[in-house]
C-alpha cells in the first residue's frame, strides 16, 4: 500500500466499540469513508447497534476477550478478513473501567480482591492492548504498509486513581507502551499515539452526572462541562490521519483543561 492509498478508505479496528467512546470513534471513522471492525467482548446487542449506526459499507463485527492472548490474536485476524483483507488503523479502546464494583482502595480491600483487581485491569487495559498491537503491527509490516495505532489512555494516569490504582497504573503503562512502540515502528511508517481523556459523559456516567456530585464534576473544567465521546473521537481520528504522522509518540490530553501537565 502506498501513502496515497493510506489517505483513501482504510480498514480500522476499534476495540471496545459496543458503546461510549468506542462507538463514537467507530462512527467518526465510518463517516470518513473507512471500513470499521467493531470489537466487543460480551455486549453483542450493543455492538450490533453500533454496527447498524455506522454510515457506509464494508463494516464488520468481531468478538474476543482481550484478557486471553489467543483471543486477541484471533480477533485481529477476524477483523482483517471482515473489513476487506487489510487493517490500517488500530484504536486500542477496550478497558476494564473504574466502577464501584471493582473499587480497590488499598486500606479497604482484602488481599484476594486486590490481586484480582490488578490482574483483571492489567490483563485487559495493558496486556490486551499490547497483544492486539503486536498482531496489527506485524500485519502492517508484512504488507509494507503505513498505518496508525492510537491508544485510549486516561487523565487518571497523571492525576492518580486512589480508589482504582490498578486502573491508573494500567493507563500510565499504556501511554509508556505507546511511546516505546512509536520508536520501534517509525521505521515501518507506523505512527503510535495516545489520548488521555478526562471525565467523559458516557452511558455509565449518567447517574453520577445527574446526581449531587454532577456540578462538581462539571466544574473540574473551566468550560463548565464534561467531555463527550465525540470530543475523544475527534482527537483519535486526527492522530490516526496521515497528516498527524509526525506527532507519533505524543499523548494528547482531552480533558477541557481540567488537568494541565507541565
Amino acid at each position: 500500500m502506498t501513502d496515497l492509498a493510506f489517505r483513501s478508505a482504510r480498514g480500522v479496528l476499534v476495540t471496545g466499540a459496543s458503546r461510549g467512546i468506542g462507538r463514537a470513534v467507530a462512527h467518526a471513522f465510518a463517516e470518513r469513508g473507512d471500513r470499521v471492525a467493531v470489537h466487543y467482548r460480551t455486549g453483542r446487542e450493543e455492538a450490533e447497534e453500533t454496527l447498524r449506526q455506522l454510515p457506509g459499507e464494508g463494516h464488520a463485527l468481531v468478538q474476543g476477550d482481550l484478557a486471553d492472548p489467543q483471543a486477541a490474536l484471533a480477533l485481529v485476524s477476524e477483523a482483517i478478513a471482515g473489513v476487506g483483507g487489510a487493517v490500517d488503523v488500530l484504536v486500542c479502546n477496550a478497558a476494564v473501567a473504574p466502577s464501584e464494583r471493582n473499587r480497590h482502595s488499598v486500606a479497604e480491600t482484602s488481599y484476594d480482591e486486590w490481586v484480582s483487581s490488578w490482574r483483571t485491569m492489567v490483563d485487559v487495559n495493558l496486556l490486551g492492548a499490547a497483544n492486539v498491537t503486536w498482531a496489527v503491527a506485524n500485519h502492517l509490516i508484512e504488507r509494507q504498509a503505513p498505518g496508525a495505532i492510537v491508544n485510549v489512555g486516561s487523565r487518571g494516569a497523571f492525576v492518580g486513581e486512589p480508589e482504582h490504582p490498578a486502573y491508573g497504573a494500567s493507563k500510565a503503562a499504556l501511554h509508556a507502551f505507546g511511546q516505546s512502540m512509536a520508536l520501534a515502528l517509525a521505521p515501518h511508517r507506523i505512527s503510535v499515539t495516545s489520548v488521555a481523556p478526562g471525565f467523559i459523559a458516557t452511558e455509565r456516567q449518567h447517574t453520577k452526572l445527574a446526581g449531587p456530585t454532577g456540578d462538581s464534576i462539571r466544574d473540574q473544567s473551566p468550560f463548565g462541562r464534561v467531555g463527550t465521546p465525540e470530543d475523544v473521537a475527534a482527537g483519535v481520528v486526527y492522530l490516526a490521519s496521515p497528516e498527524a504522522m509526525w506527532s507519533s509518540g505524543t499523548v494528547l490530553d482531552i480533558n477541557g483543561a481540567s488537568y494541565l501537565r507541565s
